[in-house]
């Protein structure tokens, strides 16, 4: 299989450029009888029962705008993940110059590159007085993605009502459709909700490089199921009750933290895990997920659970209006295991 396999047109008028209001006013398509939906409908599509669970992590004020010390040159760094202690991986703007001992100015915070840059990703080391954390979050800007170009009233808008645990560039974009009053009504119908954590990091959006898909490098991303996650999975599974997934993040997190019987471990570890073609998910029953961008890794996770399904489900959406991309409208997996694209049968 090429990266290839996994391209297809969209169109720029798709993509959505406004987030709606309220939240769960988006359009939900149910893939099981390809029916239209809204968000809101959620408790009705969903089984008593079922256990949904989401990514709680929280998106940092990653993006720092600030000069070149000694020329005032303007210079944008975006902060990926810490790689331990003061030191941070990040995309440097314009990379172009940027060679090690090159210190750029952000207000109170001070970056030292730290080796050359590769496709303006670069290391460096942070100069602040006091945490780090709490100097970016008050300096930083939300990193919004490179395909929006609208405005965002409210820089909140692109956190999800779970966020609790600061650690992503990325939102994790399934769980922006859901609200207090929605939250309220599926446990009114007996689904129940966990949490968990990954650290979205922006790799999951990249397009993929053309060639084999084996040949794909997966990024790895921290994540942490915590005690009362995994005993609420566990409890669900005992009980034969559906584990909903929302989002890749947390489908992803879930397949790495099981074992081959599908136990999952509490705690904390990193994830690699590419869902291809011919994967078979271990834990999860079902996935809630937004429409992905193409040449993409989400777009092969989505070929994986629906097989050659998938353009057929991605041409209907755009056919139907839907929106696309991380502003844009979500869609339901019920049925995993279907026709398997390496070949064989799931």
């Amino acid at each position: 299989m090429q990266t290839s396999d996994f391209e297809y047109e969209l169109p720029a008028e798709a993509i959505a450029q406004a987030a709606v209001e309220p939240r769960d006013s988006s359009r939900l398509l149910r893939v099981a009888g390809m029916t239209d939906h809204r968000f809101s409908d959620l408790p009705v599509l969903l089984r008593p029962g079922d256990l949904l669970v989401v990514n709680r992590t929280r998106v940092r004020r990653a993006r720092l705008l600030g000069t070149r010390r000694g020329t005032g040159g303007s210079v944008e760094l975006l902060l990926l993940r810490p790689v331990g202690g003061t030191t941070w991986e990040a995309l440097v703007r314009p990379a172009r110059r940027m060679r090690r001992g090159v210190e750029l100015e952000f207000g109170p915070i001070l970056a030292r590159i730290e080796g050359e840059p590769e496709a303006g990703r670069v290391e460096v080391d942070l100069d602040v007085n006091g945490d780090i954390e709490e100097a970016v979050a008050a300096h930083g800007t939300l990193p919004l993605p490179p395909y929006f170009h609208g405005s965002l009233d409210n820089p909140d808008r692109y956190q999800t009502m779970f966020a609790q645990a600061t650690g992503s560039a990325a939102a994790p974009t399934a769980a922006l459709h859901f609200t207090p009053d929605l939250v309220e009504r599926l446990h009114a119908g007996g689904v129940n909700l966990a949490g968990v954590e990954l650290d979205v990091g922006l790799d999951t959006f990249r397009p993929m490089e053309s060639g084999p898909l084996a040949d794909h490098t997966m990024h790895s991303e921290r994540y942490l199921v915590p005690e009362e996650a995994a005993a609420a999975i566990a409890v669900a599974r005992e009980e034969n009750r559906r584990i909903v997934a929302v989002g890749t993040t947390a489908l992803r997190t879930l397949e790495t933290a099981a074992d081959s019987s599908g136990a999952v471990t509490p705690g904390e570890g990193v994830s690699s895990l590419f869902v291809t073609p011919g994967y078979r998910p271990r834990v999860v029953d079902a996935l809630l997920t937004n429409f992905h961008a193409p040449g993409t890794t989400l777009i092969v996770l989505v070929a994986a659970l629906l097989g050659s399904q998938w353009r057929e489900v991605y041409a209907a959406a755009l056919d139907r209006g839907y929106r696309f991309l991380s502003f844009g409208d979500a869609m339901l997996i019920e049925d995993l295991f279907t026709e398997d694209l390496s070949g064989g049968t799931k």
